[in-house]
């Protein structure tokens, strides 16, 4: 049975109204999702940087501040997604 939709899009954090997700079986480079409202970034993780997509400047940079912050937790989740293992939680930027 083909995995369901929701189930390929984990959110692995979520703040300000913005959704991150890291999907399962996704292409390289290691990268996240950012929604807000109807935008959508496809974010780099390391380096940290726009690779896809479009949303303000403000959300960008919101994206990015956190992404920085937790780098490690983000490929880490990217390693497990590869492995089809769920990705943690990684904190709200605060």
């Amino acid at each position: 049975m083909p995995m369901s939709i929701l189930a390929r899009m984990p959110k692995v954090s979520e703040f300000y109204g913005i959704r991150i997700c890291q999907y399962y079986g996704e292409h390289n480079p290691p990268h996240f999702h950012a929604q807000y409202g109807d935008d959508e970034i496809l974010v780099g993780i390391s380096p940290v940087r726009m690779l896809e997509g479009s949303a303000s400047r403000r959300v960008q940079s919101l994206v990015t501040e956190w992404a920085a912050a937790h780098a490690d937790e983000l490929m880490e989740n990217w390693r497990r997604c590869e492995a089809a293992q769920a990705p943690f939680p990684i904190a709200p930027l605060v």
